[in-house]
């Protein structure tokens, strides 16, 4: 089935605004907590933008709901997406307020709790073995057989335009020029801020889990590149194959720079958002505040966007219970 919208367009900062306009009455203005006792590498300000307080725990209900809102307009019944986890939850929680039908795709080894929210919202799931089977492949069969609208989790300017909501509220939300970090698999959440940034006094950069870094050496080399494995890392949610498309032709051009956390930084960051800023994150939620932690060197004030609450439990446990020598101010 054709998706009629022009889902592989390259979107603006116009779509961005029209985005958050459709979708504003039903997301979760997430607050910015400017008063946490941390402070960067270099020693500078430190605040966190808490989008882990977001509808489903995650910043992807903005992109799938502006997603789910426009193919209803066109008539779709039936939704269908492949995620890790937050992508799916925000598609099923997205669907099921429109009254439409979800079928999710998603890895054999996604995080129980997460799969678990997606049933919880009425989607249907299929899994797929990651880094042996195609999700893509099984995402075009799927949405042959049930006649579905297909919907990415990133390569997508519907869902770019949603994510990219969250970079308005920052623009309102910052008083001063800020460096702004935040976590990248697909680059759909980075790519939407970007748009939104543009004109603005705030600069942009992204962070990836240690190893994973196809961002950080896709922007170096100027070209889209890939990881040489699909696991390895507790940073589940933005362990991406390559770069999108549309994404890195946004972020070629718009980013200030790249980091990239390994996994005990992570762990750290996560307990540090706990004690600190009193908030959930999961891994690869957390990973622009390990950047921020431990890899940042500049001299402007920092917001790190912690992007995603939905943290596995023996995850979070083991992050809590270790005695980390982060470095508080």
């Amino acid at each position: 089935m054709t998706d009629p919208l022009a889902a592989n367009k390259t979107p603006t900062r116009s779509d961005v605004l029209a985005a958050y306009s459709l979708i504003r009455p039903h997301v979760t203005l997430t607050p910015l907590l400017d008063r946490v006792n941390i402070k960067t590498q270099a020693g500078t300000k430190l605040s966190i933008k808490a989008e882990s307080l977001q509808e489903t725990g995650s910043f992807k209900f903005r992109g799938a709901l502006h997603a789910c809102m426009l193919v209803a307009k066109e008539g779709a019944r039936h939704v269908l997406a492949y995620s890790s986890g937050n992508h799916a939850q925000g598609i099923a929680r997205a669907a099921k307020m429109l009254g439409m039908e979800a079928t999710i795709i998603m890895p054999h080894d996604a995080p129980t709790i997460k799969m678990d929210r997606v049933r919880r919202d009425g989607a249907d799931i299929f899994t797929y073995l990651r880094g042996q089977e195609s999700r893509e492949e099984l995402g075009e069969r799927l949405q042959q057989e049930k006649e579905a609208f297909l919907i990415k989790p990133y390569d997508d300017a519907r869902v770019i335009a949603g994510q990219g909501s969250l970079g308005l509220e920052l623009l309102q939300q910052l008083n001063e020029p800020h460096d702004v970090i935040v976590c990248c698999g697909g680059g759909g959440l980075s790519s939407g801020i970007a748009l939104a940034f543009d004109g603005g006094p705030h600069r942009l950069f992204v962070a990836e889990p240690a190893g994973f870094d196809d961002w950080g050496r896709s922007l170096d080399k100027g070209q889209r590149l890939s990881n040489d494995r699909a696991t390895g890392s507790i940073c589940d949610a933005i362990l991406t194959p390559t770069p999108g498309e549309i994404t890195f032709d946004i972020l070629k051009s718009r980013l200030a720079g790249h980091f990239a956390a390994d996994d005990r930084q992570v762990m750290m960051a996560m307990k540090s958002a706990w004690e600190e800023a009193k908030i959930t994150a999961e891994p690869g939620g957390a990973v622009a505040l390990a950047a921020a932690l431990f890899h940042y060197q500049g001299d402007r004030p920092v917001c790190a966007v912690v992007t995603g609450g939905n943290a596995d439990p023996q995850i979070f446990a083991k992050a809590l219970a270790q005695d980390y020598p982060f470095g508080t101010g």
